[in-house]
């Protein structure tokens, strides 16, 4: 295939920014997105000009460092797919292609395609985790635990943290991703003797670090591609409530 890419370049946080077009010929269906931007980048070192800088790591779907907004859509038109997974027989012959970086104030762009999703970071340390003593591994039968919950808490642990949700969203929340891990923990026994001061931390630090407000649109759970659902985000918002009265 032939394809046409537009591509968002930006040297850093405070240069303004523009989109350059690149044409790329002989693209096989079955190379992956980020394989087009591998062919790509190598021409333009051999062409003498500055690769286009963009965010990877596994490339199979689980480390949640791809992060490309492609043609409006996060991750591109498949549905829970991330970039890496994305492939080329997506797209047709003679397409025009336009990849953008995660669009929110929190997610500064470091360069090109690449932002700065440290906030996230931030928010985990701020109340993301329990409190266990060191020792040898519990055995994992020792504390009996609902097959219900265990499901729910698996489902909201598999979100990779890639910011999907946040660059979907029109008012760039972090609701979906915040609840998320909230939730797994919330859910689960050992998560109970932070559960209080947990909801309230992980929030404040969301607002501090300048992340929208959720008005429940869905498409951070439409875009998520490990499908966290927004059921997610009642659970949380109970949390923080019930946080307030017994904190």
């Amino acid at each position: 295939m032939k394809l046409t890419l537009k591509v968002w370049r930006q040297k850093n946080a405070q240069d303004k920014g523009r989109f350059e077009s690149y044409e790329v010929s002989d693209v096989s269906k079955d190379m992956s997105f980020l394989e087009l931007f591998d062919v790509l980048n190598e021409r333009l070192i051999n062409e003498g000009k500055e690769p286009i800088a963009f965010d990877h790591d596994c490339r199979e779907g689980i480390c949640g460092m791809c992060s490309m907004y492609i043609n409006g859509r996060a991750h591109g038109p498949w549905d829970q797919t991330t970039t890496c997974q994305l492939h080329m027989r997506a797209y047709n012959d003679g397409d025009t292609i336009v990849v953008e970086p995660w669009r929110a104030a929190a997610f500064p762009v470091i360069k090109d395609l690449t932002v700065d999703r440290t906030a996230f970071d931030r928010i985990i340390q701020a109340g993301g985790y329990i409190s266990v003593n060191t020792g040898n591994a519990v055995d994992a039968n020792a504390i009996p635990i609902e097959k219900q919950d265990a499901d729910l808490a698996f489902a909201a642990a598999a979100c990779i943290g890639c910011g999907a949700c946040v660059a979907a969203c029109k008012n760039s929340s972090a609701m979906l991703f915040t609840s998320a891990k909230v939730s797994q923990l919330a859910l689960l026994p050992q998560g109970h003797p932070e559960r209080t001061s947990r909801a309230e931390d992980m929030v404040m630090q969301m607002d501090k670090e300048g992340f929208g407000s959720c008005t429940n649109t869905g498409a951070c759970e439409a875009e998520c591609p490990k499908g966290i659902s927004i059921s997610n985000i009642a659970r949380l918002n109970r949390e923080f409530f019930s946080a307030g009265f017994t904190s």
